[in-house]
């Protein structure tokens, strides 16, 4: 089941921190869709129940990996930048509410 995110997206920033690797995050976040489509089509050819939830281990794992790196770089762009300009706490608020959301799931 997947978790609806209740808060609006912020998009009012600048460039963003992965902006500089976006091809290797959509290639990535790509291979997670196919993932995505195997899980049905394994479902969907009654696989074993324990290979599905296999897959989904791994298909779950791949998205925290692009979150944590996600989180990286908000951390090492978003954050120091407005740590430059005087005032981080608001970035350093949208990190730790992110660092809670990723804990919960």
């Amino acid at each position: 089941m997947l978790a609806v995110m209740s808060e609006e997206p912020t998009t009012n920033h600048g460039p963003h921190g992965y902006s500089g690797d976006k091809a290797a995050l959509l290639g990535r976040l790509r291979r997670i869709e196919g993932q995505i489509r195997g899980l049905q089509r394994m479902v969907d050819e009654d696989t074993y129940c324990i290979d599905v939830l296999t897959q989904i281990s791994a298909a779950k794992s791949a998205l925290q990996a692009v979150a944590v790196g996600l989180l990286e770089d908000h951390l090492a762009h978003c954050v120091v930048d407005a740590a430059r300009a005087g005032d981080p706490t608001a970035k350093v608020k949208e990190a730790s509410d992110a660092i809670a959301r990723l804990v919960r799931s």
